[in-house]
């Protein structure tokens, strides 16, 4: 049965925005709020049509008295960042993740009418390490833990979403964890990353990169929100990508870096206002992340129309990015590097 009244977190950002705008365009939904500190863009808020933007930081109590004035059944978080730099800095992205959070379930425990809660989270609840699985399953305990950052956040709001659960077990609570995105219009650290001309890998490692297109992304929160289906999923294409293999797709030039010399690379690269690579980002970009979504299609019934390949190349075609060195060229290096080295064998 669709949700009377809809809540969603983030708004001004692209998922959240794009996501409000396919809720409002569903008649059977009586009114679609959306929260942010800042106004989406203006074009953005064209096409979120009848839903109201209301400027409130979940980090307030306050947001507890839009949720009762406006008798919210459903809320959708999509706010959780993973970008410092739009978010005003690494302690300001943890304040707004993890105490918004809180502030957010709180005020959702006190409103009766609230009885769905949807959660954008992320597969770096896994950690990136040397002895992780071929693929994680939603019950797959990490075997590293994530030290920082949005990975570090995300396990801990998961974590107060399941007491937020158990003290209201009346309140259908799903949790997505998604890979991440690609896709021509969103922009992430990701997107960003392939799109330098030159891109840093680490010297001696070949990640295993698995993706979702960004259309997939909202198909899945928009179909979690019509719909009381319950759980943790993991939401990802099908497929992988080495990441050799992403960047010579993408046209661009792999520029290897020995181990000791990642963290002064990653400092120079957030002080051009680049990339912004954090900690656990890195060790994604050396040991990458593959999870099983068998749940997904099972119990969700959800299949993502892209492969991991398809998103990625579409990202590429979107983004018009011009190759830097040809396929052919690059080959052809390629080529003659693994001949000299059988050479000296």
């Amino acid at each position: 049965m669709p949700p009377s009244v809809v809540l969603v977190t983030g708004v001004s950002r692209f998922l959240g925005g794009h996501l409000a705008a396919r809720l409002a365009a569903n008649p059977d939904i009586d009114r679609v709020l959306g929260v942010d500190t800042v106004p989406p863009p203006r074009d953005l808020l064209r096409r979120m049509g009848r839903a109201e933007f209301v400027r409130a930081d979940i980090r307030n109590p306050l947001i507890s008295k839009v949720i009762e004035h406006a008798s919210v059944d459903t809320v959708v978080h999509a706010s959780l960042s993973a970008n410092p730099a739009s978010s005003g800095g690494r302690a300001t992205m943890k304040e707004m993740n993890v105490i918004g959070t809180m502030q957010l379930l709180a005020a959702c425990q006190k409103a009766p009418t609230v009885q769905r809660m949807v959660l954008k989270s992320t597969t770096a609840v896994y950690g990136s390490s040397p002895r992780d699985p071929a693929l994680f399953v939603e019950t797959t305990t990490p075997k590293d833990l994530p030290s920082g950052g949005y990975a570090k956040d995300a396990v801990e709001i998961e974590g107060y979403l399941r007491g937020f659960a158990r003290r209201r077990p009346d309140v259908g609570v799903t949790v997505l964890r998604f890979s991440n995105f690609i896709g021509p219009r969103i922009d992430t650290v990701l997107t960003r990353y392939f799109a330098l001309p030159v891109i840093p890998t680490v010297l001696g490692y070949d990640a295993r990169v698995q993706l979702l297109h960004e259309e997939d992304a909202l198909a899945v929160l928009e179909r979690a929100t019509n719909a009381d289906l319950p759980g943790v999923f993991n939401v990802a294409a099908d497929g992988v990508l080495l990441l050799s293999q992403a960047i010579r797709r993408a046209g661009r030039v792999a520029l290897p870096v020995p181990t000791f010399a990642v963290g002064p690379a990653s400092r120079v690269f957030r002080g051009a206002r680049l990339v912004d690579f954090s900690p656990e980002q890195m060790r994604f970009l050396n040991f990458g992340r593959v999870v099983d979504t068998g749940r997904l299609r099972r119990q969700f019934g959800f299949t993502p129309r892209w492969t991991t390949t398809q998103a990625f190349d579409d990202y590429v075609r979107g983004r018009a990015l011009r190759p830097v060195v040809s396929a052919e060229r690059i080959e052809s290096v390629e080529r003659g590097v693994l001949a000299a080295a059988r050479s000296l064998r």
